[in-house]
């Protein structure tokens, strides 16, 4: 047996993950950055936008949603299949009782029997145990897949509360506006009805208020559906949230501290990244078990129970029997199929070492690519809002000039149209701001805690 060990091919030794070059910090971080955040200061980064009915709704959907309880079914899974492995380091003992008459010629007999069965089979080349370093691996992937659903589900839960919230404030702006455009037209009518203008005039001033008040219908379907999508996503029918979420209210911002993780330590606690890791160590001990399986198998056996042709017999001395059985099994021809499994497997683990440098190469660039969102539509709000102003002036100057006849009604329909496009677009891009505040912290690996 130790000879034949001796022969046995090691597993792969280069045990390190793929070398992908990670920066020292972010390119786009710019201003406004805090460095040195954890995933504990993450886990539950909505509290940050301090908004009950925000908190309310990830926490619902993280206890309910259904992909969230798929993956820790899956873990539950994963950790039961290490426990099924695991058995195979450990002997097995079997008793059985029999009881048999038979009948030959012109006599008759009974056989009576009870005993106990016991096998081992000694992992001397560890595949055995490194199935069970392949079947943790897994339940640590899984474990790592349920948190990449915890992080995605409340940055989508977010979002969508946000795209609400935002919605509302839309609706808000096209019903003033409307109201302001209708006040405009009643003005229009008093001036025809008066001789002061023309019906093109009044006509204009109707096809202007015509337009903003088709726009409702369609913001009010869409608050519609993100009050069902809502619902949904925290394992509800549709409409079971429209009693919560009717009032309007603002659109929810963090706090001004942004928490920014340096490179290396967004990796660390990115949850997709640890599962891709423990794909790389299966993959790694699924190589050995296959190497493992190339070689003999040793396996002990042994039995002791009673054995006599009535009951009472049974509790004599002579009817006690035992066995010990010990056994070699040595693969000699298979037609290649062992070193092809070898093969199968190590072109796994290189699959599992691409998707691995995949997947941080993608975790970096969420990074950057929310920050990059995220400074610019802070800029783009900022000139928003300044250019929101300006045309609210403009607005009440010209309604007011051309209530005393000084302008046509022309530089009215002008300043009311850009009052209303330069709202949408604050309203909008407030919305995109909080929206690129959780993808940022979705992508920094935030929004999980360890599972229990």
């Amino acid at each position: 047996m130790l000879a034949t060990a001796g022969c046995a091919s090691l597993a792969p030794t280069d045990r390190a993950l793929p070398a992908v070059a990670v920066p020292p910090a972010w390119s786009a971080g710019g201003s406004g950055t805090a460095q040195g955040a954890t995933a504990t200061s993450l886990a539950q980064w909505w509290q940050r936008f301090d908004d009950a009915v925000l908190t309310s709704l990830v926490e619902q959907a993280l206890r309910a949603n259904s992909s969230v309880r798929t993956a820790q079914a899956a873990l539950q899974q994963a950790r039961a299949q290490v426990d099924v492995q695991s058995a195979g380091l450990l002997p097995s003992v079997g008793a059985s009782a029999s009881a048999q008459r038979s009948r030959a010629s012109n006599s008759t007999g009974n056989t009576f029997q009870a005993g106990f069965d016991a096998s081992w089979e000694p992992d001397v080349f560890g595949r055995v145990r490194s199935g069970v370093n392949a079947s943790e691996a897994d339940a640590r992937a899984a474990e790592a897949s349920l948190a990449n659903v915890q992080v995605s589900l409340a940055a989508e839960v977010a979002v969508n509360y946000i795209e609400l919230r935002g919605l509302q404030q839309r609706l808000a702006i096209a019903r003033s506006n409307l109201a302001s455009q209708q006040e405009t037209l009643q003005i229009t009518q008093w001036r025809l009805q008066a001789g002061l203008t023309t019906s093109l005039v009044t006509e204009q001033a109707r096809a202007a208020a015509e337009q903003t008040a088709a726009q409702i219908p369609s913001l009010e379907a869409s608050l519609a559906q993100s009050r069902y999508s809502l619902a949904v996503l925290t394992g509800q029918v549709p409409g079971a949230l429209d009693a919560t979420l009717a009032a309007s209210a603002p659109v929810p911002q963090p706090t001004a501290e942004l928490a920014l993780a340096i490179p290396a330590e967004t990796l660390r606690q990115r949850p997709d990244v640890r599962a891709a890791e423990q794909r790389i160590a299966a993959a790694l001990a699924r190589v050995s078990q296959a190497d493992a399986a190339r070689y003999p198998s040793f396996s002990l056996g042994g039995s002791l129970g009673l054995r006599a042709l009535t009951l009472g017999a049974l509790s004599g001395g002579s009817a006690v029997t035992s066995a010990l059985l010990g056994s070699v099994s040595i693969p000699l021809l298979d037609g290649g199929a062992a070193r092809a499994q070898v093969r199968v497997q190590s072109a796994a683990l290189e699959q599992a070492r691409v998707a691995y440098e995949a997947t941080v190469l993608t975790a970096l660039q969420d990074v950057e690519n929310a920050l990059v969102a995220l400074r610019g539509d802070r800029e783009k709000l900022e000139r928003l809002t300044a250019a929101a102003d300006a045309a609210r002036n403009a607005a009440l100057l010209a309604q007011q000039r051309y209530s005393s006849g000084l302008i046509d009604f022309q530089s009215v329909l002008e300043t009311q149209r850009t009052l209303l496009s330069t709202q949408e677009s604050v309203a909008t891009t407030t919305a995109a701001v909080a929206a690129d505040h959780v993808r940022l912290y979705k992508a920094l690996g935030g929004g999980w805690a360890v599972a229990e």
